[in-house]
């Protein structure tokens, strides 16, 4: 048990690295991650994901370079993606974790969305990998997105490797972290035991978000683009052929739309056109939300 998905990150980077050393991420992706790199003194280090045709796929040869030339000691994954919601296949998995092992790689692999899984998708964890891979993983796993028990800060980190697992607790003793939230430890097994049925009903309620969120911005925004999400409950939306500066972009969506939504610049230079929207919510949330969009935006064409 740790203090969290965030803080375990952080805990790790301070572990297994020291100031100065580079660990990678591949971009757009969830911005503690960087953060968690540059607040400790580490260097950041961007395998861009590539997007094409409405989809995001690794660069590897772009991914083993960057470590080469860098020296990379870490790589922090993010299994399903967020936010642009891959579901990283097995092929995928074991190419990224032969090149970290080819380069001493440690891999940092964080699946706190690995619940959140759509029809004809599924989910790898890098756990359930040969076990040549072990011995280089730290898995961060939680039921605070799934249960909605963030508040309680649970996370479970598994570290197979003794060394690791020893570096771990020093720098988690050193951060003055020594015991478990009683509360988290009493949610993580009340929900992992009881939690099933929780689990089939929000996600048939999270697909029908996606369905109506999906439908809305074809039939209403033709311009914009739903980037199909395999995993979590989060949606990534091109705006670039709007044509807005990012400030125009970030204007309408919160002074006309009056949304407070993530923009797609913090998650990277090369995404300020996108926005990422949360549907872990009531539907009547969505449909206010689309509406309300759809009004801004409709302005917008009127007037150009």
């Amino acid at each position: 048990m740790g203090c969290g998905v965030v803080y375990g990150l952080a805990t790790g980077v301070k572990a297994f690295t020291k100031e100065g050393d580079a660990i990678l991420i591949q971009q757009p992706v969830y911005y503690p991650f960087r953060e968690v790199i540059e607040d400790n003194g580490r260097i950041f280090i961007n395998n861009q994901l590539h997007y094409e045709n409405g989809r995001y796929t690794v660069d590897f040869e772009d991914f083993e370079r960057k470590i080469e030339e860098n020296n990379v000691m870490v790589f922090l994954l993010c299994n399903p993606h967020n936010p642009v919601g891959r579901v990283w296949t097995k092929d995928e998995l074991e190419r990224m974790g032969d090149i970290c092992l080819r380069h001493q790689v440690i891999i940092m692999d964080d699946e706190i969305h690995c619940d959140f899984v759509y029809p004809g998708h599924h989910f790898t964890s890098f756990r359930t990998l040969d076990a040549k891979y072990q011995d280089s993983l730290v898995l961060y796993t939680s039921p605070s997105k799934t249960f909605n028990v963030a508040g309680f800060q649970p996370a479970n980190i598994i570290i197979q490797n003794q060394k690791l697992r020893k570096a771990y607790r020093k720098a988690n003793a050193a951060a003055g972290y020594s015991q478990g939230n009683i509360m988290g430890q009493v949610a993580v097994k009340t929900v992992y035991t009881k939690g099933a049925r929780w689990v089939d009903e929000l996600l048939e309620y999270l697909t029908g978000n996606m369905e109506y969120m999906r439908t809305f911005v074809k039939e209403n925004f033709p311009k914009a683009h739903f980037v199909e999400p395999e995993g979590t409950y989060l949606t990534w939306v091109d705006f670039s052929g709007y044509g807005f500066t990012d400030e125009e972009l970030e204007h309408l969506m919160v002074e006309e739309a009056k949304l407070w939504l993530d923009s797609g610049k913090v998650f990277g230079p090369e995404t300020a056109q996108f926005e990422r929207f949360n549907l872990a919510c009531p539907r009547a949330t969505v449909v206010k939300a689309m509406e309300q969009l759809k009004a801004a935006l409709d302005v917008h064409v009127r007037w150009n």
